[in-house]
């Protein structure tokens, strides 16, 4: 949720090392540019504008083995009806937190979303 007095934003450039641009998300799940636009628009996908002029991409980690990374869509979900934009829910999704242990995504990735679904529904209530 954007809080004026919130500390600052993380560097999502940063935080995250690889990104894909629409058309190479679409390759990556075997669909269409616009496919991806509407993943984006149902908040199956989250994409922002990494750096100034770089234009939106995709976290390439949120795309594994052809499909997108059980459990993505739903906290996308959850995070968006909390009233979280895009770029919150990728800082939170890529920052390590050591009682998980690590980061969120890599949970997600390694079939331990439950714990990272938990802490999303308390965060967005």
């Amino acid at each position: 949720m954007t809080d004026d007095s919130a500390a600052p934003e993380p560097d999502l450039g940063t935080l995250i090392s690889d990104w894909l641009d629409w058309k190479a998300a679409g390759d990556a799940l075997g669909v269409s540019v616009n496919k991806v636009r509407t993943y984006i628009r149902e908040h199956q996908l989250a994409a922002v504008v990494p750096t100034p002029g770089s234009g939106q991409k995709v976290p390439a980690e949120l795309i594994m083995d052809g499909e997108i990374v059980k459990g993505v869509p739903g906290l996308l979900t959850v995070f968006h009806d909390g009233g979280y934009d895009d770029r919150e829910i990728l800082a939170w999704l890529f920052t390590v937190d050591e009682t998980l242990p690590g980061r969120p995504i890599d949970a997600l990735r390694e079939n331990r979303g439950s714990e990272v679904k938990r802490r999303a529904q308390a965060m967005s209530l």
